[in-house]
């Protein structure tokens, strides 16, 4: 049975990223037109995806959307059927997609993501002549009012589903907005968008879905408890089995080390000898001594969540153990200054680039030894993905995504060939370095390294598996 379905996304790759959101929604897509599921993404016009989708067809018109007339152009890219909403009052701007260009959230997001919500459920229903999707799933709380314009209509609407990429942001606003927002008095409920006084956009998604999905399993459990809940585990319980964790793949034409036109020597498992070219590339192009001890890498937001400061004071007792640091990323400015200290204290030993750089990211993947993720709770992770498919051993803490992707080079794992990465817990910097210093040891096998690289570059990471699930899961619904 085909089915068709309207992703409503705030960013999706190749077009905009700024995390791992972008990459589902541009990925996700292409996996599931192999389970004969057609899928439209709506997602938001800002200056640079109108730049890069020149003209395409206006398939709908509003009049007045929050404060201004918009149109959803209909265009395709990269084999992604697009919808973008040009509205130039919301999205023409300079900045990223959520901050000013000096790094404060753009005081109107409310709005601009309410918008993106009104115009989804209205293409839901119809506002496009002979597109009636079957299935509207809105990913984090960006979209996620869309199944609330839908439960509140009047009209027949399709089955709903929202994906939580991370349950840390959720859309809380002040009960000043919620008379803007062209909800009915009714929605101002506990069974609605009121949350603790304020306007709670993914709150009231998670209320109205009929179906929410998370990122991995592991997570799915996480977010039912005080701990991970981020205030939410009372109303995710009682969604009872209406919650599924499924884990997100990668789009393994992009990140493919035996193609990768980023890196500077193509290699595969069967031709890992071919990686060291990589790593003296590396070492290359971030100043680095060239020596034979590992490259522990981090690309990443540079956060609390993400365990970076963890790092960051441990930099010197890395390298006085013989590795090296790269990083890249940017985030909370003291995290930033302390990688920045920690370079200015070794500066051939500690490399580090302040910002994003997607082509950057590749060739790290490629040229380091071990990516390191040491989160305080990660709802899946996409990095780890990267580091499986590249050799580049992935070291985590247990937690989410994280421990559902990797599996820990214990004694038994380590004999038995399928060991894939390192895996320490709790989060802390005692922890952080036991696990260092196990990972150490490691490396210092090169036959056993090396057979941990084959197993992680073997480990299917695509969506494939994935993308069934989905599939089967958006059917089982639609057949309620």
């Amino acid at each position: 049975m085909s089915l068709s379905l309207l992703s409503v996304a705030s960013e999706v790759f190749p077009l905009i990223k700024t995390g791992g959101l972008a990459d589902v929604a541009g990925a996700l897509p292409l996996a599931l037109a192999e389970h004969d599921i057609a899928v439209r993404t709506l997602m938001p016009g800002y200056p640079d995806v109108m730049r890069q989708i020149g003209s395409g067809d206006a398939l709908c018109r509003f009049d007045d959307l929050f404060g201004g007339p918009a149109v959803v152009i209909g265009t395709t890219l990269g084999g992604l059927d697009l919808l973008v909403l040009d509205a130039p009052h919301l999205y023409d701007r300079s900045g990223g997609p959520y901050v000013t260009a000096g790094g404060f959230d753009h005081p109107d997001n409310w709005a601009r993501f309410a918008a993106l919500s009104k115009a989804g459920a209205a293409i839901a229903q119809g506002a496009i002549p002979g597109f009636l999707p079957d299935i509207v799933q809105a990913h984090d709380w960006q979209a996620a009012l869309t199944p609330v314009y839908l439960a509140v209509s009047n009209r027949p609407r399709p089955k709903t589903v929202v994906t939580v990429h991370n349950l840390a942001f959720q859309g809380s606003y002040p009960s000043s907005i919620f008379a803007s927002l062209g909800l009915p008095d009714t929605a101002w409920s506990i069974e609605g968008v009121e949350y603790y006084g304020n306007v709670g956009y993914l709150k009231g998604g998670l209320h109205a879905a009929d179906l929410v999905t998370t990122v991995s399993p592991t997570y799915a459990d996480e977010i039912l408890t005080p701990a991970g809940g981020m205030g939410l585990d009372g109303l995710l319980r009682g969604r009872g089995d209406r919650l599924v964790g499924i884990v997100n793949g990668i789009d393994t034409s992009v990140w493919d080390p035996q193609t990768d036109p980023a890196i500077a020597c193509h290699y595969s498992s069967r031709a890992l000898k071919a990686r060291t070219h990589n790593k003296r590339a590396l070492e290359g192009e971030f100043g680095l001594r060239r020596e034979d001890g590992p490259i522990l890498a981090v690309v990443s937001r540079l956060t609390w969540q993400k365990g970076l400061d963890l790092v960051a004071e441990a930099c010197d007792a890395i390298v006085a153990r013989g590795a090296r640091v790269v990083v890249v990323g940017s985030g909370e400015s003291a995290i930033e200054g302390q990688f920045l200290a920690a370079h200015a204290r070794n500066p051939d030993r500690v490399g580090v680039r302040i910002g994003y750089d997607e082509t950057l990211s590749h060739r790290v993947q490629a040229g380091a030894d071990a990516i390191l993720i040491p989160s305080r709770f990660e709802p899946c992770g996409l990095t780890q993905l990267y580091g499986l498919r590249y050799g580049c051993i992935p070291f985590v803490s247990k937690v989410g995504g994280l421990a559902d992707t990797v599996i820990d080079a214990n004694h038994a794992a380590a004999s038995a060939g399928v060991a894939t990465g390192v895996i320490f817990g709790p989060p802390t910097g005692p922890a952080l370095m036991a696990g260092v210093d196990r990972a150490l040891r490691l490396y210092a096998d090169p036959k056993g390294w090396r057979s941990m690289q084959v197993s992680a570059m073997n480990a299917d990471v695509s969506w494939r598996a994935s993308a069934r699930i989905y599939a089967d899961l958006f059917r089982d619904l639609t057949r309620e």
